[in-house]
């Protein structure tokens, strides 16, 4: 029996809602998309049409994937963030509704300073949050930097998918090591790093656990190996009176703001998601280097 795009959608929606995904509705809808080879606009548009039987099997199919714990994202290869599509794959993040705060945060900074602004996102992964600034805010110079080879694939793709290849620099560096001298003189500096304490990757979500990369997960044994690197290191790379912005994991805001401080940033604000969890720190530099 020939079931319309609406009724497979329904039927996938059901099932994850049954199996506990919050997000049903949503992933629902990208699954039935990637298997008709739709995009969400023609999806709409199609709901009331018969999908083939080969289109309902390749949902079924996407459907047991997930049901195995595979997350949407990369099962259909792509992700929405700040408006912007991005390609997603197994060597990145995929963004999370969280951090938009941290993109929120550094729009709002850069926004508030005057001329050309060169911006560094740091641990870029997708590049979701330097491609949201670059998208916002035409006067910025933005670089998306990792340490990851298919992280930097993938930021590049991103790039040119969004048509911001003018205005975006792709290039390798591991935020634990000392900034290349070729970066430098930036007016603020976003990262959202790893920061799972090591130990607690095994109890992670099985989707992250088994899927996601740990290399953009693992923070060391307190989860702070990055915040201690990049506040101590990368502060060469700022001007003075630029501004460090940081994703937080829960529970890290205290002590992320009381290293910052240490390192010669001042003027520390706190801000949080939706859940009313602090997610952003943003600091300036006030010490001279």
């Amino acid at each position: 029996m020939l079931s319309t795009y609406n009724d497979l959608y329904l039927d996938v929606r059901r099932v994850l809602k049954k199996e506990g995904v919050e997000s049903a509705a949503l992933e629902a809808r990208e699954i039935v998309c990637c298997a008709a080879g739709k995009s969400k606009e023609e999806f709409y548009r199609d709901h009331r049409l018969y999908a083939s039987p080969e289109i309902a099997e390749r949902v079924q199919a996407l459907l047991q994937r997930r049901l195995l714990g595979e997350p949407v994202a990369y099962l259909v290869g792509e992700w929405e963030f700040y408006g912007l599509p991005l390609t997603i794959s197994p060597e990145v993040l995929i963004p999370r509704d969280d951090t938009q705060v941290l993109a929120e945060q550094a729009i709002a900074c850069l926004n508030d300073m005057k001329g050309p602004r060169r911006v560094l996102d740091l641990c870029t992964g997708s590049g979701c949050v330097g491609l949201a600034i670059a998208a916002q805010i035409p006067e910025c110079r933005v670089v998306l930097a990792d340490s990851s080879a298919g992280a930097l694939r993938i930021a590049r793709i991103n790039v040119r998918l969004n048509h911001l290849q003018s205005r975006t620099a792709v290039l390798q560096a591991d935020a634990l090591a000392p900034p290349p001298k070729n970066f430098d003189g930036f007016q603020c500096i976003v990262s959202n790093p790893p920061y799972i304490p090591s130990g607690e990757i095994v109890r992670l979500d099985r989707s992250v656990r088994e899927y996601e990369p740990h290399m953009a997960l693992d923070g060391g044994e307190d989860g702070l190996d990055f915040y201690r690197a990049i506040a101590s290191r990368w502060k060469e790379a700022l001007l003075p009176g630029g501004r460090l912005l940081f994703e937080l994991g829960i529970g890290q805001a205290d002590a992320v703001l009381r290293l910052m401080r240490a390192e010669g940033f001042g003027d520390l604000e706190l801000f949080e998601d939706t859940q009313g969890i602090c997610r952003v720190i943003s600091g300036r530099l006030y010490t001279e280097i």
